[in-house]
């Protein structure tokens, strides 16, 4: 068996969500924006990319969230905590690493939003296909409901 290594490295923060996790989570939630994207992986027209920066810029609608998972996520969950405060009549659900030993999960998340951990772990994708699984846990953050 051959492991991509691009799963362990710490110089990727980027990873592409699985699509048929999207899917059904899209289905369900009928999102509006792919708020941390890049032009080859987004799963919805409407999206953001690093260029974009969904970080300086307002979220509308129902908005799917997949942020990168790098020393900047805490600026990421601080501002999909924000948005929903902004205009908390709509759904905003994230993917994020299940830490909960962290300040920005006491902070932004525990007892803010609803928590479903995904059992298992996580096959993200690489160019639509899924790679090994992920080498941490993952969890759903679902805002507005």
């Amino acid at each position: 068996m051959t492991i991509n290594s691009g799963l362990f490295t710490s110089k990727k923060d980027d990873w592409e969500t699985p699509t048929d996790l999207f899917n059904v989570l899209n289905k369900k939630f009928k999102f509006d924006l792919d708020a941390c994207a890049s032009d080859d992986n987004h799963k919805l027209d409407n999206y953001y990319t690093a260029e974009s920066n969904a970080l300086i810029n307002d979220w509308d609608g129902n908005v799917f969230v997949n942020p990168p998972y790098g020393r900047n996520i805490s600026m990421f969950i601080k501002k999909t905590y924000d948005e929903i405060k902004r205009d908390n009549n709509r759904i905003i659900v994230m993917l994020v690493l299940a830490r909960t030993d962290t300040k920005y999960w006491h902070e932004f998340i525990q007892n803010k939003a609803v928590i479903k951990f995904l059992k298992g772990r996580l096959k993200f994708e690489i160019n639509g296909v899924p790679a090994d699984a992920a080498p941490f846990p993952s969890a759903l953050v679902i805002y507005g409901i």
